[in-house]
């Protein structure tokens, strides 16, 4: 735990470092605290915090930074977010771009306009749909396996090869196909989810356990076609002071925005979260690198969530003013998406 003077000065330094790129010194911290301190006695608090691993000092400098774990403390227990705009009023300049009948221009715009508004990168996995099937049929392969064939509305195939822990006869895989059309068709993978879970003790138990892996398959089916992150101003980091003489950083980023996979699986951490989440240097596991930081949150389609939106760029960023940017963002999506 710090004291009240522990926690002025690391916060003076984080915002002076945040603002200015510089390490900062005891005479700017004096100055810049409203603190009445001896610079010894600054210098001493200083040593405890770089003890306690919350700042660092370059070879190169007197001064101190913060270390991600300085910046965590700052932004868990020391951050205060203004609330400026409101959704509202960004709403004149992304009405043109948000529109609803057209989803993949409202992700693309968004991650465009994160990225704008924050001269970082910005980045939007798609919605995840609902798949609705129109037709199921079952197909026997022999030797445990049954071919899965899901139709949706708009015509849409997708097959999927089922190992069952039992080999099922065709006309039983008949059964199942024509009572999954008759009582299930026009539902999504959800809500048959759902159904299943409550009247499976109504159904024979091999033929419940044949339909409830059909779900578990389309699921999947879908995940892999929805598996879309939409990402914006990867060239903004050529800009960042703290990038901008380290081209193996800067090539390792670049990688990370080609993998869209190591992206989603990031992104979908903050689907399980209310509001704006935070990751800063190597947190996320899947951006491990100590210098750069993530602010993301989830968004909604009638109240449902979708997917997940963010900015990702250094660790010296303004997080007020990002988690804003994201949380209002976020706002803005979820209503454009759920308008009918």
């Amino acid at each position: 735990m710090l004291d009240d003077r522990s926690k002025i000065l690391l916060k003076t330094l984080v915002e002076r470092y945040i603002a200015e790129g510089q390490p900062v010194g005891s005479r700017t911290l004096s100055r810049a605290s409203g603190l009445d301190l001896s610079a010894a006695t600054i210098r001493n608090v200083m040593a405890d915090l770089e003890e306690l691993g919350l700042i660092a000092s370059p070879h190169t400098s007197a001064g101190r930074i913060p270390t991600a774990k300085g910046y965590r403390l700052f932004v868990d227990t020391m951050l205060t977010v203004p609330r400026n705009l409101s959704p509202d009023e960004w709403a004149g300049d992304a009405r043109e771009h948000l529109v609803a009948d057209q989803p993949q221009r409202v992700i693309t715009s968004a991650a465009q306009m994160l990225s704008n508004l924050s001269q970082f990168v910005g980045v939007v996995t798609a919605p995840r749909k609902s798949l609705v099937f129109r037709m199921i049929e079952f197909l026997r392969l022999g030797d445990k396996r049954v071919l899965v064939i899901l139709v949706t509305p708009d015509g849409d195939v997708q097959n999927r090869v089922l190992f069952t822990a039992r080999d099922y006869t065709q006309s039983e895989l008949i059964e199942a196909s024509n009572f999954l059309n008759a009582h299930y068709a026009g539902l999504t993978m959800e809500e048959m989810r759902e159904r299943l879970r409550s009247e499976v003790d109504q159904l024979r138990g091999e033929i419940a356990v044949l339909m409830q892996a059909a779900v578990q398959v389309g699921s999947e089916a879908l995940e892999e076609q929805s598996e879309q992150v939409v990402v914006s101003g990867e060239r903004n980091l050529l800009t960042v002071q703290d990038f901008s003489h380290d081209m193996s950083s800067l090539r390792r980023l670049f990688d990370l925005f080609e993998q869209k996979t190591e992206l989603m699986r990031l992104l979908e951490g903050s689907n399980r979260a209310e509001g704006v989440r935070i990751y800063i240097g190597g947190e996320s596991q899947v951006v491990p690198y100590e210098e750069l930081s993530v602010v993301s949150a989830p968004y909604e389609i009638d109240g449902r969530v979708v997917g997940t939106l963010g900015v990702i760029g250094p660790t010296r960023m303004a997080y007020d003013r990002m988690i804003e940017i994201v949380d209002i963002t976020s706002r803005l999506v979820s209503n454009a998406l759920s308008q009918k």
